[in-house]
């Protein structure tokens, strides 16, 4: 073991304490991934003991025991049963919660029984003081045949003396010895199999028997495992029950001999006094509403300053490029595909930063439990569950960190289905094109002299894409054959106060996920929308192009005017612009032209997008966004081949709604199937969605027209 560098595995159970003490060993000092195969996370980290040496720290999935359930229990299962080559755990920290022990050493003693060397991790002492929990440590090292150390992963104490601890055990290795003889309840079956697959432990030998058909093994080795459970009729149910009551059994015994605990009645808990307030029936409700309305508005002004930080940014070099840089398609590519590109990954990041952080708050705080806690009975009636609750809220600020969060799902359908009506929510990028259309086709009105036309309007866009998504969900429920027991089963942690190092880290890390992740699929496409948008069949452009040049030979002092039909001029030749043509006898019947053909297209890399293309195609000189009267009057004042207006009050409310349910967003797919591990659920969601966009679209273009 001391001949190569160790995998120390950091195990223990949900909200245990687990990810804040792999932040206090290792700083900085990690980095992110997928486990092989999964989207599951997979954090690795450096820890340096006091030897000066360091050590590969992973931080494994949270788990309650060796007979895993959710996805990312499996995960954390295989790592330790049948690692990947050179991955194997070395070391393990579990951590337990000292306010929960009886419950944690079940996970504790049934990892000791594969023989890997174990030091317990242990956290959350101080609220085990306040419920009047004693917990005689030297005492429950004995008994438990491991080393124990009582950590502080808020305040970091403790965690000098677990480094020490590690480098003693390195030092002398630990002996191994069995928390409970397993050998007992198949004793023939274990030694055929230790005999098949030499130096397993007689406890792993018993999770080969169960779960073999899930580990990689040969095909002989699965017909060999196959052939001893019918030789001793091994039962895989009663073998786990006994094993689990025994074990218990165990633990309750060391239990009463190393700890003190005052009686339930002695004091109320103070976690339990809160939740007669936070999920009060009535009152529950009242408040989570309340904290998700904060949290949905914070995630837009805090993100605002940055967001707009970044877009000056962008365009400054831009303009900075523009100006140094020789005209001609490299000079464009840069500043227009490149930069654009970047530029579009970039202004995410707030939001992701500022989402996950305030979700991260939540989580420590405890209150998010609660949220899901409460939104269960509703989520459950469309095939979703409580958890799904939080990506779905995340979804009006940004689909990309909101559809990221959904991870913490366990049963794959429910999260797979929330991946898939998440988009339904009116993120921020739709607010420009609801507001410029909005403010064309609705009169500027108060109702009662308070209420704003527009305003209900555009409360009433958000409401109606919530229950498209609760209905599709619904309708994907009936569809989604993946067959997996959906069970919610939640453990309401103790309210604490929240480790700000903790939700910096996490900050960070979502956003590197993001960046480096997502962002090269994202930059691909704006690459291919721009060269779409910049170049066309035939000489068609270069006449264009030669004829302007004469023009502006001619008239020097209409530069702006001239450079804005060129563009106009060039964008309808262009590839984009030919399939705004192509599309447009598809799109007429919802009132469209071929203009918001080469919208519809342009804004698939983001749909604030359409803005900018009205802009260009209305001959609108800089600085028009959706807040300029110039680009309301011109998009007002544009009229058909007949004379008659474009955006009449049908097509506007034709086009806000297929904005609001077509998957306008080139992001969004990226992370899906980032997210899904296959371009086949983000296809089905663009197909899908794009058809629902159209047929409410055409119906009520038919309708008002």
């Amino acid at each position: 073991m001391l001949s190569k560098k160790l995998h120390i595995g950091l195990l223990g159970n949900p909200n245990s304490g687990k990810s804040s003490l792999f932040n206090l060993l290792t700083g900085m000092r990690q980095k992110v991934g997928n486990f092989p195969g999964v989207t599951v996370e997979k954090k690795i980290g450096q820890v340096v003991l006091q030897n000066k040496l360091s050590y590969n720290v992973i931080d494994l999935p949270g788990a309650y025991s060796l007979y895993p359930r959710r996805s990312d229990e499996w995960v954390s299962y295989k790592q330790l049963m049948t690692p990947e080559e050179n991955e194997g755990i070395d070391l393990a920290i579990v951590v337990v919660d000292a306010s929960s022990l009886r419950r944690n050493l079940l996970y504790v003693s049934q990892v000791i029984d594969l023989k890997v060397p174990v030091i317990v991790a242990l956290t959350m002492s101080d609220i085990a003081k306040k419920r009047g929990i004693t917990i005689d440590i030297d005492g429950l090292s004995r008994e438990m045949q491991v080393p124990i150390v009582a950590v502080n992963a808020r305040t970091g104490k403790g965690v000098d003396q677990l480094k020490s601890t590690i480098s003693q055990l390195m030092l002398t290795e630990q002996a191994g010895n069995d928390f409970f003889n397993i050998e007992e309840l198949a004793k023939e079956a274990i030694e055929e199999i230790q005999k098949l697959i030499p130096n397993i432990s007689n406890y792993s030998a018993i999770h080969h028997l169960i779960n073999h058909e899930s580990f990689q093994l040969d095909d002989k080795t699965q017909g060999e495992i196959e052939r001893i459970e019918e030789k001793y009729k091994f039962n895989h149910t009663r073998i786990q029950a006994e094993d689990i009551q025994l074990r218990y059994k165990k633990i309750r015994q060391i239990v009463q001999k190393t700890v003190e605990e005052d009686s339930p009645e002695k004091k109320k808990r103070y976690s339990e006094q809160l939740d007669h307030f936070f999920l009060h029936r009535t009152y529950g409700y009242l408040i989570m509403g309340v904290v998700l309305f904060i949290l949905f508005q914070s995630v837009f002004w805090m993100a605002e300053f940055p967001m707009n930080t970044i877009e000056y940014g962008v365009s400054q070099l831009g303009g900075l490029l523009g100006n140094s840089l020789p005209t001609g398609w490299v000079a464009d590519l840069l500043i227009n595909g490149v930069l654009a590109g970047i530029g579009g990954i970039l202004v995410f990041v707030p939001q992701i930063m500022i989402l996950f952080g305030l979700i991260t708050l939540l989580e420590d705080t405890g209150y998010m439990a609660r949220i899901s806690f409460l939104s269960d009975r509703i989520m459950r009636k469309v095939g979703l569950n409580g958890k799904s609750v939080m990506p779905m809220i995340g979804g009006f600020a940004c689909a990309v960190p909101a559809i990221m969060s959904a991870r913490n799902i366990e049963n794959k359908k429910e999260r797979l289905l929330t991946i898939m009506v998440t988009p339904f929510m009116s993120c921020s990028a739709r607010l420009p094109v609801f507001t410029i259309l909005t403010s064309l086709i609705i009169p500027n009105k108060h109702i009662l002299g308070v209420l704003s036309l527009q305003g209900l309007v555009l409360m009433g866009l958000y409401v109606f894409g919530i229950l498209i998504a609760l209905i599709v969900s619904y309708v994907l429920n009936l569809f989604i054959k993946i067959k997996e027991k959906s069970y919610f089963i939640l453990e309401l942690p103790v309210y604490k106060q929240p480790r700000w190092k903790n939700i910096i880290i996490t900050m960070i890390e979502k956003a590197k996920v993001f960046v480096f992740d997502a962002g090269r699929i994202i930059l691909l496409i704006s690459l291919i929308l721009w060269g779409l948008s910049s170049f066309g069949p035939g000489n068609k452009r270069e006449e264009i192009n030669k004829h302007y040049q004469e023009q502006l030979a001619l008239h020097p002092e209409n530069v702006k005017i001239y450079n804005t039909e060129k563009s106009n001029a060039l964008l309808e030749f262009s590839y984009a612009g030919i399939m705004g043509r192509a599309i447009e006898p598809v799109i007429k019947p919802l009132g469209y032209d071929w203009k918001i053909g080469i919208a519809l297209i342009t804004s698939f890399a983001a749909r604030e997008v359409f803005v900018g293309t009205m802009a260009t195609l209305y001959s609108v000189g800089d600085g028009a966004d959706e807040n300029s009267s110039t680009l309301r009057n011109k998009m007002q004042s544009a009229r058909r081949i007949d004379g008659s207006p474009v955006y009449t009050t049908a097509t506007g409310l034709s086009l806000l709604i297929f904005y609001l349910l077509a998957m306008q967003c080139m992001s969004t797919l990226a992370v899906v199937k980032r997210e899904t591990g296959s371009w086949k659920w983000p296809l089905i969601q663009l197909l899908y969605m794009t058809g629902l966009a159209y047929i409410f679209s055409l119906i009520i273009y038919q309708v008002m027209k």
